[in-house]
């Protein structure tokens, strides 16, 4: 079972979130969007909004380069294991509660306001939920970690990640006697993959870069600016519109 969820299973999840989003994107383009809830309640939604999002965008990064930078390449800078893991330990920390803390205003925002929980689906309340569970089994394997800060425990899961870009039929391996919370933490956030295209989550790879390199400028004008056209007069059978 270890080497079907951390050797088998995130190809599945991996394949079936590129798969996916692709065929969401081709199929029903016209749902892939945040369904933003602003209009039916801002409280709570810009706070919780920010805190979450550049909580979430620091762990992302944070995972992203710790995880699939070659070890080399650490220690072509001199940075140790323990220093890199003392930094993941603080900067992780940190962005995880601002996440977990802004997460959970707009998971109550959503869940309590009547308005919102009717015109959100199981899927927009589920991820949220999932996303949550992830940013406290996070939180939680800081204390994991605190009692392996010269960093070694970290290079197992280096290991298994670049394994497992590069075909490593031996990934599973190098994480197999790591604490239980690591491996849970890994499961569920391998399912967030899974899920992803399924999700209001696509709305993260729709950067919009085309707005940068526009040609010119969008002209707004307000409405009071101009007059409103008037509605015309009909004309009577044989009279010219002049008359």
């Amino acid at each position: 079972m270890h080497n079907f969820l951390f050797g088998i299973y995130p190809y599945i999840a991996l394949t079936v979130a590129i798969l996916g989003s692709i065929a969401r994107y081709e199929r029903d383009p016209f749902t892939w969007k945040t369904s933003s809830s602003q209009m039916l309640r801002r409280k709570q939604l810009i706070m919780g909004s920010v805190l979450f999002h550049i909580g979430v965008l620091v762990i992302f990064v944070g995972h992203l380069v710790g995880l699939l930078t070659p070890i080399a390449v650490f220690d072509a800078f001199g940075i140790s294991h323990g220093f890199k893991q003392a930094g993941a330990v603080v900067v992780g920390g940190i962005a995880g509660v601002m996440a977990l803390v802004g997460g959970g205003m707009l998971f109550h925002r959503r869940w309590t306001d009547p308005r919102i929980r009717k015109t959100s689906s199981f899927a927009d309340i589920a991820i949220l939920a999932m996303l949550l569970a992830q940013l406290v089994l996070g939180l939680l394997t800081i204390f994991a970690s605190l009692g392996h800060l010269d960093g070694h425990e970290m290079v197992k899961f280096m290991s298994w990640a670049q394994g497992i870009i590069f075909f490593d039929g031996a990934a599973a391996s190098y994480i197999e006697d790591v604490a239980f919370v690591f491996k849970l933490h890994l499961f569920l956030g391998l399912t967030i993959f899974l899920v992803f295209p399924f999700t209001r989550l696509v709305h993260m790879l729709s950067v919009p870069l085309r707005y940068v390199f526009r040609p010119g400028y969008q002209v707004v004008r307000s409405r009071r600016s101009e007059p409103l056209p008037t509605r015309a007069e009909p004309v009577a059978p044989g009279r010219s519109a002049n008359k």
